[in-house]
């Protein structure tokens, strides 16, 4: 009998992409429905290995995706919110949650995908709440994906006639090694370790492969998966990196240690099927959740060591800033608000240290053009606005608390300073996106208007430095420093604004360099105002 390749190799791929996209569909509902409380969840609640374990298994059942949670926590451990270790935790947890497509898979619910897929089309063509559209995504990406799954099973079913399918099974299970291998790849390739473990659990079911074959691709799916890791990592800190490092590495080690353990564990799998009576693509929905949740209880107690080996490996420091607040303990909002307006200033006078560091980094992106500072000052930025967000609230609860007069101006001055650091961090984003405009662009400052920014930006620095020392130290002296220096930047502004004028009308420079020129004084001198509103602020409480 004659086989139709053609058909065979279309069927399954069209399986194969109604599957992805399915899967990508309804991971895109759950986690619109979700909205931003996933990171306020990975950010909140990973206050230790197991919380991080726990959360990620949550986070991922939420967006059916492991690949997103890791992504998502790379970019949070680039930021600054998470610390390496609670980043293993929810590593850990993402690869358990991922599991559960699989579970899903693995129940055979006949035909009932069709009216799924309709009810989820009616509710994104006919409803127009933003709810119901949601719901809907998730119901026809549910629906798609076992659709999916039934096209690429009936693609299989030719392959029973194939006396070299055979053999190559029977390679499979005495060479692990090359399972391991086609399971990696297959992943990297399809971005996607659910997909893997959808088109095994259907090689199996139809009989195609055996457990001892199907067990090392399983496997080596797990490692696939990491490649999304690693190329968010990509151009992030060296922390991301190493998260990246961590997940991958977690992955390698279970799968060396499982291989050493394989015949128990193909037992084990035959033992707990045998006992529940399992379908085939149940068996493999238990073997992968079985991998990963005894892999993460044998390296949990681990997670300090396989944190110091990544940063063994990949060494460094890049300046990795902690934006999480250290200070703000909500105890003492009740029994004491005047302690509890203490906390808050350290917390304000550590976001004036990042407001600084950030200001600095600006500088020294604009005098050196080295791209290595650019994430530094993005970083330092979303870092304020977090801070912003949580000194606020903070205070707001402060407020609800009976206050003497002293400690009511104390209150009033520390948000208004919250909103200066912050806007301090406006203005500098604003610089850098113009400096990266000038670069992108290839738009020249002449030299006498780079040493008139360089001028500038010294005094506003300057200035910055001398309103948190004054606002440390409650120093009359230093906020008077603060307020001349500011008199000196406006001073400067309208000359700089003149000399422009100057290089304009003798074409020394041109029409986008000045934009970009007068644009930078501008913020700037804002950033002196904000300075000398801290400043102020201290004046009014001493006198």
């Amino acid at each position: 009998m004659t086989i139709d390749w053609q058909s065979i190799l279309f069927q399954f791929l069209g399986g194969l992409g109604v599957f992805l996209f399915s899967i990508k569909f309804m991971g895109d509902g759950l986690q619109k429905s979700a909205d931003d409380r996933l990171r306020e969840w990975l950010n909140r609640f990973t206050t230790n290995p197991i919380m991080g374990v726990l959360v990620g298994i949550f986070v991922t059942i939420c967006i059916q995706s492991s690949s997103a949670t890791t992504v998502i926590t790379v970019g949070l451990v680039s930021a600054g919110f998470l610390t390496l270790r609670q980043a293993i935790g929810v590593i850990m947890g993402a690869n358990i949650g991922t599991t559960i497509t699989a579970f899903i898979i693995g129940i055979n619910i006949g035909l009932y995908f069709y009216p799924l897929l309709a009810i989820g089309a009616a509710c994104l063509f006919f409803l127009k709440k933003a709810t119901y559209q949601h719901i809907g995504q998730i119901l026809f990406g549910f629906g798609g994906l076992f659709l999916g799954l039934e096209l690429m099973s009936a693609s299989m079913q030719a392959l029973h006639q194939l006396a070299d399918f055979a053999s190559l099974t029977l390679h499979l299970s005495n060479q692990p090694i090359l399972g391991i291998f086609l399971g990696t790849i297959f992943t990297l390739l399809v971005q996607s370790s659910t997909a893997t473990v959808g088109v095994l659990q259907g090689l199996y079911a139809e009989q195609l492969i055996g457990l001892n074959s199907a067990l090392p691709i399983l496997f080596g799916e797990n490692i696939g998966t990491t490649i999304t890791a690693v190329l968010a990592s990509l151009g992030a800190s060296i922390y991301a990196k190493r998260a990246a490092a961590a997940h991958v590495l977690f992955n390698v080690i279970g799968t060396i240690i499982f291989m050493l353990l394989f015949t128990p564990f193909m037992q084990y799998v035959q033992w707990i099927s045998g006992v529940f009576h399992l379908e085939p693509r149940m068996q493999i929905a238990i073997a992968h959740g079985s991998f990963n949740v005894f892999n993460m209880m044998i390296q949990l107690p681990f997670i300090a060591g396989l944190a110091a080996l990544v940063t063994k490996l990949l060494p460094g420091n890049d300046g990795n800033i902690n934006v999480t607040t250290k200070h703000l303990d909500p105890s003492f909002i009740d029994s004491s608000p005047a302690i509890a307006l203490g906390q808050a200033k350290e917390e304000v006078l550590r976001m004036g240290e990042h407001a600084l560091r950030g200001l600095e980094e600006t500088f020294l992106y604009m005098k050196s053009g080295e791209a290595e500072h650019i994430p530094t000052v993005l970083q330092l930025e979303v870092g304020l606005n977090h801070l912003d967000n949580e000194i606020t609230d903070y205070l707001v609860m402060v407020s609800k608390q009976p206050l003497s007069r002293a400690d009511s101006v104390r209150h009033h001055t520390l948000l208004t300073n919250v909103r200066d650091f912050e806007r301090i961090g406006d203005h500098f984003e604003n610089i850098l996106e113009l400096l990266q405009y000038k670069d992108h662009h290839e738009v020249s400052l002449s030299k006498s208007a780079r040493q008139d920014l360089i001028g500038m930006f010294s005094l506003a620095i300057e200035a910055v430095r001398k309103s948190i020392e004054a606002l440390d130290t409650a120093s009359l002296s230093l906020a008077q420093e603060v307020t001349e220096l500011e008199s000196l930047i406006d001073d400067m502004e309208d000359k700089l604004r003149q000399k422009h004028i100057a290089r304009l009308n003798t074409n020394e420079c041109s029409g986008a360099a000045g934009i970009v020129y007068m644009d930078i004084v501008s913020n700037l001198e804002r950033i002196g105002d904000h300075a000398v509103n801290i400043a102020d602020s201290i004046l009014g409480i001493r006198h």
